[in-house]
């Protein structure tokens, strides 16, 4: 997880030769706020997540703050963080500064306050590939040959306007085999002028952020959730409200303030991001009244539904009755691969229009070619059969990668099993940092998230987040043992009178 904050400091301890690791992060941190590179009242990151940042221990980031809080640089506020103070102690040495040159705004400077607020909270990797990266699929075995084939039988009739900007809301025959496909798969009932084509969920989710909403509007979000929904909301100036999670899903207050009245209702409620809960009849109905009780929407996030491996497939929230105030998101993300770019939207028919007009407007659609052979790779069934060799493959996976964390961990260390999805939990005692141990793991070639990370309220559970629908069973073991060995080597440290097996 890299930042202009984070590439700032790794080149200020870099130019130290001398001292203690926390001594050069707290003189690098110092020489940032004197010289105007962190502007003075911007938050810094947490502790944990400089430390993963950073590849540091935590109690290296903490020592460099307590010393620049007891001299000044920076203040805490309750519940909020650490800002860097308005008034400085003092100012930067003669000996740095470069009166010759003419002044010059600093780069972090032109970065605005939501702008570094998002930079602060940025989840995305540069790495996106290899084990045990979440949320990536199988993309070796995608059927490449066969797709060529269809999108070259396309290509050779290709119309003139079919390499122009798409038409609003998208390819007619990929909305249309949308329809089909939800009807059956989904239960979702919606006619082809509903179907909006997106290039992912977080162009979904900041064009309603956009179009539905005013700054200051509350959306209420699971708690832990995607930091992708998180953070997209939170730069188009929505009020996140965190709202607890368990093994029904979302627990919507019994009591509502009028400070808390949601716009948006954010779920993912077929298989809950990342813990795993199905969300029970009861919780959907009740959130259905409330978005109705307050002319809000419930923002139906259904990322991969389809890897469900066993029992009965479960039906879109959306399906549950006639006209309700949802809007179904769905992605090729995770059924074909993430670079597809192609997710979309099933909005209600008030709406369609005014937001396609908007999508066009601000986005420009267009990749007609890759649009027109989704569909005709949906029609022809190919869409279907790859679903289920990707379902039997990820349950063998999965079933596999239970197995090492029973046999070398127990079984207390296995998260909620919903038997669905493309990743696994990995549950830590309370104190074990996971961000400390995902970034020691990550340093020895193994990508793995802290579940801590995905939460906003105080109390989350520590963990690590395992995505196996990507990683070879031959390749699997050796790359859960470098997860293992950590785990003994942070015990060890932190004097865990509990051997790992």
């Amino acid at each position: 997880m890299r930042s202009l904050l984070t590439d700032l400091l790794l080149a200020g301890m870099e130019q130290q030769q001398a001292g203690t690791l926390n001594k050069r992060l707290y003189d690098a941190i110092r020489l940032a706020i004197l010289t105007g590179d962190i502007a003075p009242g911007r938050r810094l990151p947490s502790s944990r997540d400089l430390a993963q940042q950073l590849s540091l221990s935590r109690n290296t980031v903490i020592a460099a703050f307590e010393q620049l809080l007891a001299e000044g640089y920076i203040e805490t506020r309750t519940g909020s963080g650490s800002y860097v103070t308005e008034q400085l102690p003092d100012t930067l040495p003669p000996d740095l500064r470069d009166d010759t040159q003419p002044s010059v705004r600093p780069s972090v400077q032109e970065i605005s306050h939501r702008g570094q607020h998002l930079l602060g909270y940025a989840g995305a990797s540069s790495r996106q590939w290899g084990a045990f990266m979440p949320g990536i699929p199988d993309i070796a075995s995608f059927p490449h040959d066969l797709w060529r084939r269809l999108q070259s039988r396309i290509s050779r009739r290709l119309k003139p306007e079919q390499l122009s900007y798409s038409p609003i809301g998208g390819c007619p025959e990929l909305q249309q085999a949308l329809v089909d496909y939800l009807r059956v798969a989904r239960s979702v009932t919606c006619a082809p002028e509903q179907i909006l084509i997106t290039e992912g969920t977080h162009q979904a989710m900041d064009l309603l952020a956009k179009m539905l909403c005013n700054p200051g509007d509350v959306a209420w979000i699971e708690d832990p959730c995607y930091w992708g929904m998180r953070n997209v909301l939170t730069i188009n100036g929505l009020r996140v409200a965190p709202i607890e999670v368990d093994e029904q899903g979302m627990v919507p207050p019994e009591d509502i303030s009028p400070q808390r009245v949601p716009r948006l209702i954010c779920v993912t409620p077929s298989h809950q991001y990342p813990l795993g809960a199905v969300m029970s009849l009861a919780r959907r109905q009740r959130l259905l009244a409330l978005a109705q009780e307050h002319g809000g929407w419930v923002i139906e996030d259904d990322y991969d539904s389809e890897f469900r491996f066993s029992g009965s497939p479960i039906p879109a929230l959306q399906g549950l009755q006639t006209e309700p105030p949802v809007i179904y998101i769905g992605t090729f993300s995770k059924t074909l691969y993430p670079g597809l770019r192609v997710s979309y939207m099933v909005l209600p028919p008030h709406l369609a229009r005014e937001l396609k007009t908007a999508h066009a407007e601000l986005y420009r659609g267009g990749h007609l070619l890759t649009q027109l052979t989704l569909s005709q790779f949906i029609r022809e069934g190919h869409y279907a059969a790859h679903i289920r060799r990707m379902r039997l493959l990820y349950a063998r996976r999965r079933a596999l990668l239970s197995d090492l964390i029973v046999q070398h961990l127990g079984e207390a260390y296995l998260g909620h099993n919903s038997n669905a999805g493309l990743h696994l939990i990995l549950r830590l005692p309370h104190h074990l940092d996971d961000v400390v141990l995902s970034a020691r793991i990550m340093q020895r070639g193994v990508l793995v998230k802290p579940l801590s990370s995905y939460y906003l309220l105080p109390a989350g559970q520590r963990g690590l987040l395992l995505g196996y629908a990507g990683v070879d069973e031959l390749d699997m073991a050796q790359a859960f043992d470098v997860i293992v060995d950590c785990i003994k080597t942070l015990r060890t440290q932190s004097h865990d009178p509990i051997v790992v097996r």
